[in-house]
């Protein structure tokens, strides 16, 4: 199914990549309930292989870290295609998300790598992409991924 954000994700050369289970934790990787759409966290994956490895402020810069979150929020975008029966037009609104950061301690730009997630959606959506946000670092994450992304979206309830 091909759409207006679809058009939108090739007029800026994105491509989504697959939507794959999660790697580990025996979860489901969306959860609907009404209107709303609850997307798990999501990892930069590609693949279905972790990319990013290792923890901003060490291995990566911000510009990297800020990578990691977009492909991130793009394997978040696969998940909830799947959940809307491939319409991401269903999609009314980016309501929320949270972004944890794999960071050193002294690492203070959270809020500016968890920005790559964060514009994404406003670069695919529009208005309806601007988001209440928590961005945290944190000291360990799951395959020692540099980030993960989670979210909360309204939908339309017919799809």
């Amino acid at each position: 199914m091909s759409g207006l954000i679809d058009a939108r994700m090739a007029e800026l050369g994105i491509t989504l990549p697959e939507a794959h289970p999660p790697l580990a934790a025996k979860i489901q990787p969306w959860a609907r309930w009404g209107e709303l759409l609850f997307i798990s966290g999501a990892v930069p994956k590609l693949d279905g292989k972790p990319q990013f490895i290792g923890k901003v402020g060490r291995e990566f810069g911000l510009a990297e870290g800020q990578a990691a979150a977009r492909l991130s929020a793009l394997n978040m975008l696969a998940h909830a295609k799947t959940a809307l029966g491939g319409d991401l037009d269903a999609i009314k609104r980016i309501l929320k998300i949270n972004g944890f950061v794999n960071a050193t301690p002294d690492f203070t730009e959270i809020p500016q790598v968890v920005n790559g997630a964060s514009e994404l959606f406003i670069d695919l959506f529009g208005e309806a992409g601007q988001h209440a946000r928590t961005a945290v670092g944190v000291a360990v994450m799951p395959f020692d991924v540099a980030i993960e992304v989670e979210g909360i979206f309204v939908v339309d309830p017919a799809a």
